[in-house]
């Protein structure tokens, strides 16, 4: 465990420095949760008005309630796999001793924007398809669904770096992350400590230092102070999000690299990007 904190540690400072090479990059993470807060809107407010908030918080799905939520999946997909594939197009650029701009992502994004939207179709129905089994199914049956869903996040998991860098359509697109999976690391993978491990002990860190302090005004009342602390918590929070989405977004581009060619640029250790998936 102590390698595999050491490991992400090092992934960690990699890829803040790619990122602190091109600060530019934090604006795809930034476009997408822009987009994703106004489609989220979009959608709940109409329903909020229209069902009551009875009926939402008591959790009633009707069957035309399920075409609405897959037309909210595809929508919130296609934007964050636009970002992502923005972004590693530009973290490819920077790998391989480019400068890239924003222009550069965008450009690479929208010249692939057919097979991302039929990404986020083909990932929207899974996910549909997951979260509907998942609500009725129970015990052993919800575990078989999680690893279910493990299993698709693990094979999916270079579709965007592919889409960025070659330009093939979406069925295709997760033929070949499979592919680069199995002959990278092996038939039966399974994902790594990442940059994520660094990001939750971060969030661990703040949820410790914030909510005692947040308890501590609440019984004091003293709201002003109670206000601010909360405004802060959740700042720090968005920032941790926003700087999480780009690192991982650089480190997927080299584990695509890696995969590839067996080299991951100038910035990324070839060992450690190998300890990104073990058997």
């Amino acid at each position: 465990m102590i390698d595999k904190i050491r490991n992400s540690w090092e992934l960690f400072k990699t890829s803040l420095k790619v990122l602190l090479s091109d600060k530019e990059l934090l604006i795809f993470p930034i476009l997408s949760a822009i987009g994703t807060v106004l489609i989220t809107l979009s959608f709940i407010l109409p329903w909020i008005f229209a069902s009551g908030l009875d009926s939402v918080f008591q959790n009633q799905i009707q069957p035309f309630t399920y075409v609405v939520i897959f037309l909210f999946y595809v929508l919130q997909y296609s934007v964050v796999f636009l970002a992502n594939t923005a972004l590693v197009g530009a973290a490819s650029i920077r790998l391989n001793g480019g400068d890239p701009t924003i222009k550069d992502g965008l450009r690479i994004a929208f010249s692939r924007f057919w097979s991302i939207f039929g990404y986020a179709v083909i990932a929207a129905t899974v996910g549909l398809i997951l979260n509907i089994l998942s609500r009725k199914g129970k015990g052993f049956g919800r575990l078989v669904i999680s690893l279910i869903g493990f299993a698709w996040t693990v094979a999916t998991y270079l579709v965007v770096p592919v889409l960025a860098l070659e330009g093939i359509g979406p069925i295709a697109a997760i033929k070949r992350s499979v592919q680069l999976l199995r002959q990278t690391w092996g038939e039966q993978i399974t994902g790594n400590l990442g940059v994520g491990a660094i990001f939750t002990l971060i969030d661990i860190t703040l949820l410790i230092i914030f909510v005692p302090l947040l308890i501590l005004v609440a019984i004091n009342e003293m709201w002003v102070v109670g206000a601010i602390l909360l405004f802060v918590f959740v700042t720090v929070l968005i920032l941790s999000g926003l700087f999480k989405a780009s690192l991982n977004g650089i480190y997927s581009a080299a584990v695509y690299q890696y995969a590839v060619s067996g080299k991951t640029g100038q910035y990324f250790d070839s060992e450690i990007v190998r300890n990104a998936f073990t058997a």
